[in-house]
C-alpha cells in the first residue's frame, strides 16, 4: 500500500485509533496530540507496499504512545530532581537575619579597610576569591607561613571589631605602628 493508501486507512480507522491511544496514555487531549504526532509521522513513510497497514498504522501509534510516556516519566524525575535541590522557605535567611548579615558584612569590609593593603589583600583571596593559602603565597610573593601571619592579623581585627561593636570601628581595626612596619605600611 502507498502513502495515500495509508492516509486512507488512518482516516477510515480514526475512532479506533483515538481510543488505543487513549487506552495507552489515559487522557483524551494527550491521544489526540498523539494521534496528530502519527498523522505528521505517516507523511515521512518511505519504503516499499506495507502488507498489513492498519497493522503498521496501530504499531506506530504504539510506538507514539511510548515514546510520550518515557518522555513524560523523564520529565517527572527532572522537575523531581529539580525541586528537591530548591531550597525550602526555612533555608532561605528572614529578613531580619539578611539584615543583621548586611550590616556584620559591612563591619567586616570597614575593618578590612583599616587594615594594611598586604593584610587586606591575603584576606579577600581568601575568604572572598577561595584562593587556597599557597596560590596566594606565590602571588604575593611570600611564603605560606606569612600568608598564615597575615590572616591571623585579619581575622585578629576583625574579632576586636566585633567584639567592640560599640566602639569606633576605624579604631578596633587599626594596628600598632610596628605592626605597621611590619606589613609594609
Amino acid at each position: 500500500m502507498t502513502l495515500g493508501g495509508l492516509r486512507a486507512v488512518f482516516l477510515a480507522e480514526r475512532a479506533m485509533l483515538l481510543r488505543l491511544l487513549v487506552a495507552r496514555l489515559g487522557s483524551v487531549e494527550e491521544a489526540e496530540d498523539a494521534l496528530q504526532d502519527l498523522w505528521l509521522k505517516l507523511e515521512t513513510v518511505t519504503g516499499g507496499p506495507i502488507a498489513e497497514p492498519l497493522g503498521y498504522i496501530c504499531r506506530m501509534a504504539n510506538n507514539i504512545a511510548v515514546d510520550r510516556r518515557r518522555r513524560a516519566a523523564r520529565r517527572a524525575d527532572r522537575d523531581t530532581g529539580w525541586l528537591e535541590t530548591q531550597a525550602t522557605a526555612d533555608e532561605h535567611p528572614d529578613a531580619e537575619r539578611a539584615l543583621i548579615a548586611r550590616e556584620r558584612l559591612g563591619r567586616v569590609e570597614a575593618t578590612l579597610a583599616g587594615l594594611p593593603d598586604r593584610v587586606a589583600t591575603a584576606f579577600r583571596l581568601y575568604r572572598f576569591e577561595d584562593l587556597p593559602q599557597k596560590a596566594i603565597a606565590e602571588q604575593m610573593g611570600i611564603t605560606v607561613s606569612g600568608v598564615e601571619k597575615l590572616l591571623h592579623r585579619a581575622y585578629l581585627r576583625i574579632h576586636l571589631q566585633r567584639s567592640n561593636s560599640g566602639a569606633d570601628i576605624p579604631q578596633a581595626g587599626r594596628l600598632t605602628h610596628e605592626e605597621d612596619q611590619r606589613d609594609g605600611r
